[in-house]
């Protein structure tokens, strides 16, 4: 007879987690046993806090519990926290029924879109349907089974709710599954009604003994091994596109090997960023929308494109008009990703399939003269990288090369490396175009980008979770002002914690990024910069980010120019608490060189002779695109 211990289902749902266990990869290679889940974000409410609260309290010791301050913030922290460790671990979050929950379905999606795994635990309403409708329960005037939680169901990988004890048995194992695989990964939910969560029941003891975790790296299939094969070695001006999934798999050393092998020059996505150090010969940089002038001339140029783990998105292939002449090679673990655009797939993990694929072109190499020109270009583009971000401007404000500069030679100023010390993180606006062609990463997982839902608020929660996961590196956030006040109530959280994070904000008196996209496609400026929305009775927004900083917690300082930003940079980096450096920049200045079409659609009609002049422009583009 198997033994058994009485436990609530909340209790044994947490001492589940607790016991879990996954084979970390660390970055230099070295393998770690360590707990699976990083702990849990907690917001408690009516729908979570007897239930699930009392059994985190008796199980803090071995699964930490975090209390914070917005629910999408928190869950945004958890999936940032999962990202950095390139998906091998993960965090739970937990909040009431009600607002606490739908709070976190723009992080589910986020979660979703970027392939990360995230444990959402929010609770729900009572199974018994005794006390129906309860405090913020959203009644279905059809459909009696339906709560806020329903939401969840489009943005999650695998949902389920747990209507009687005996059911976790199976769902939370299936959860795990879901979120480990790596073609599968992404985020969960268990909704946990509220009366559900305190039922107790006999579990069996062996459940509380998972198996370790264990990455799986599926291989590639001989015949498209073979297809592949070909397509390369027909190839004569081959162009890598490395993304996320060269990280999440740990292939950069792989990489480098094939590149170097095969005289095959790089870009790399958003995602993808750092899978290839800044100053390797063979790294043309950013590609796409945000891209260097070097990859995108060799994207311009290339015969075939060979597409490791990534999605494709519009910016990275400049809604397929960049490269859309070449032929496409797509090695991914997702069939799904593998197969976009028809192209030549090759499903399989990305290390193993890069490994697999060279063996198979034993002594072939890209054209040589494509080889040594791709190398022209990269340190082309490295001097030119220098000479934008080390400008200093006189009489004018900064715009973001020359703060992104700054910061980046401050480590210098204080003898590290930002290359390999500092993770940068961002999410939306101009910044990521800027990072993405000027930060430069020598290590693996030192950029740090949601640009795959790329959610405004992101940047804050997202710092705090990279330093949770990577305590000893120094985390710096960059972020526009309308980003920062979007969200920012974990930069308290981060405090409160004793988790410093450096928080740089470039005031541009609002979303100028959208402005200028707004302008390009012939609008005029409505509704985007602070100043051009105060109505008649209305008052000039006067914003005090230091201010705001300083009284969550943080030390803050408005700085007035790019020196004073340097310098700042420096003390901020020796201290113990929090910091917030403001500066004022512009939006009217960006780095023009590089970039590539990217489709919005313009208007048919308009009259605004700007729109329809933008409207002929946009159609001629679309005649590029790979259909």
């Amino acid at each position: 007879m198997t033994d058994t211990v009485r436990l609530t289902v909340s209790q044994a749902l947490v001492r589940y987690l607790a016991a879990l266990r996954a084979e970390v990869v660390q970055p230099d290679g070295s393998i770690e046993i360590l707990p699976y889940c990083g702990g849990v974000f907690a917001i408690f409410g009516h729908g979570n806090v007897a239930g699930l609260g009392e059994a985190l309290e008796a199980e803090q010791d071995r699964l930490p519990t975090y209390r914070a301050h917005n629910e999408q913030g928190m869950a945004n922290a958890a999936i940032a926290f999962a990202k950095t460790n390139f998906r091998q671990r993960m965090m739970a979050v937990t909040s009431s029924i009600g607002p606490g929950a739908t709070n976190m379905v723009t992080s589910a999606a986020l979660a979703h879109v970027a392939r990360l795994p995230l444990l959402l635990l929010p609770g729900d309403t009572f199974v018994s349907r005794a006390p129906d409708p309860v405090l913020q329960q959203i009644e279905n005037f059809e459909q009696g089974d339906i709560s806020a939680n329903d939401c969840f169901r489009p943005v999650t990988r695998y949902f389920d709710r747990i209507t009687t004890p005996a059911q976790l048995l199976v769902a939370l194992p299936r959860a795990i599954q879901v979120m480990w695989d790596p073609a599968q990964c992404g985020p969960v939910c268990l909704a946990l009604p509220q009366d559900v969560q305190t039922f107790a029941y006999d579990w069996p003891e062996d459940f509380f003994h998972p198996s370790v975790l264990r990455m799986r790296r599926p291989p590639a299939d001989s015949a498209q091994l073979e297809e592949a094969s070909a397509l390369l070695k027909s190839a004569k001006k081959p162009l890598i596109v490395a993304g996320g999934g060269v990280l999440y798999s740990q292939a950069w050393d792989t990489l480098r090997t094939f590149a170097e092998t095969h005289g095959v020059p790089v870009v790399e996505s958003q995602a993808g960023k750092g899978s290839l150090a800044w100053d390797h010969p063979l790294n043309l940089g950013a590609i796409g929308v945000t891209g260097s002038p070097a990859a995108n001339l060799a994207a311009q140029q290339c015969d075939v494109v060979f597409a490791v783990g990534t999605r494709l998105q519009d910016f990275i292939t400049g809604s397929y008009a960049l490269y859309g002449h070449a032929q496409l090679l797509s090695l991914n673990v997702q069939p799904f990703d593998a197969g976009k655009k028809r192209g030549q797939q090759l499903v399989a993990d990305a290390r193993v399939g890069l490994t697999q694929l060279s063996a198979s072109l034993e002594g072939w190499r890209a054209d040589a003269t494509w080889t040594a020109n791709a190398r022209a270009q990269a340190a082309t583009w490295q001097a030119r990288v220098t000479e934008l971000t080390t400008h200093v401007p006189q009489d004018t404000l900064p715009y973001d090369a020359e703060v992104i500069g700054a910061v980046r030679e401050s480590a210098a100023d204080v003898g590290l490396d930002s290359a390999h010390h500092d993770v940068v993180v961002c999410a939306a606006g101009t910044l990521p175009a800027e990072l993405h062609k000027l930060w430069r990463s020598g290590v693996s997982g030192n950029y740090h980008m949601d640009y795959a839902y790329s959610c405004m608020g992101y940047e804050v929660a997202g710092g705090l979770g990279v330093k949770l996961a990577r305590p000893e590196r120094e985390v710096i956030v960059i972020v526009g002002d309308g980003s920062y006040m979007m969200l920012n109530a974990e930069l308290a959280t981060s405090v409160m914690l004793g988790k410093k994070i450096v928080v740089v904000i470039l005031d541009n008196r609002g979303y100028g990024c959208i402005e200028r996209l707004q302008n390009s496609c012939g609008g005029a400026s409505f509704n985007n910069m602070l100043d051009d929305c105060v109505p008649e009775g209305g008052e000039r927004s006067s914003i005090d980010f230091a201010m705001h900083a300083r009284a969550m917690g943080a030390e803050a300082v408005h700085v007035p120019d790019v020196p004073a930003l340097r310098r700042e940079m420096q003390r901020a980096r020796t201290a113990t608490k929090s910091q917030v450096l403001v500066i004022d920049t512009t939006h009217h200045r960006t780095t023009q060189d590089g970039g590539a079409w990217w489709e919005v659609a313009v208007p048919e009609v308009s009259a605004r002779p700007e729109v329809e002049s933008a409207h002929r422009a946009y159609l001629e583009a679309k005649t590029r695109q790979r259909r």
